[in-house]
């Protein structure tokens, strides 16, 4: 691998931004293109977390995993998105209305636990909260 490794990641982010994710059906074109192997691409897709490989729910709760927040309760929080979206970490519901992310950090350390529901910050959230956010994804 050369210069052609080089091209993989902007095609890569090229690829997502356009298409949302990064299909299967997309590794071996690129592969292709750029004289790399299949497993080559593959092994970049599926190392980076953020290439998605499904598309994304219309909605997207991403929640703080972080140390700080998690001394603030963000253990609770997770129960009570996962119990109600009946989804795990990383999961996107079978009608393609929520996905479920857990994020590293937000930047809101000293007002944990946090979430961003969509592309909006909400700190300081605790599981009555989310539910109530959560219901009024779900309308």
């Amino acid at each position: 691998m050369g210069g052609e490794q080089t091209v993989l990641l902007p095609m890569l982010h090229a690829l997502q931004e356009e298409f949302g994710y990064i299909d299967d059906l997309m590794v071996p074109p690129v592969a292709s293109a750029l004289n790399l192997s299949r497993a080559d691409v593959h092994g970049v897709v599926t190392f980076y977390h953020d290439f998605r490989r499904r598309p994304l729910g219309r909605h997207r709760v991403r929640l703080c995993r972080a140390e700080s927040c998690q001394a603030r309760g963000a253990a609770a929080v997770e129960r009570t998105v996962t119990e109600r979206l009946g989804l795990r970490m990383g999961e996107t519901s079978v009608d393609g209305r929520v996905t479920l992310d857990a994020v590293y950090c937000l930047g809101l350390c000293a007002t944990g636990p946090n979430a961003m529901i969509d592309d909006v910050l909400v700190s300081r959230i605790d599981p009555a909260t989310l539910d109530r956010l959560l219901g009024d994804l779900m309308r």
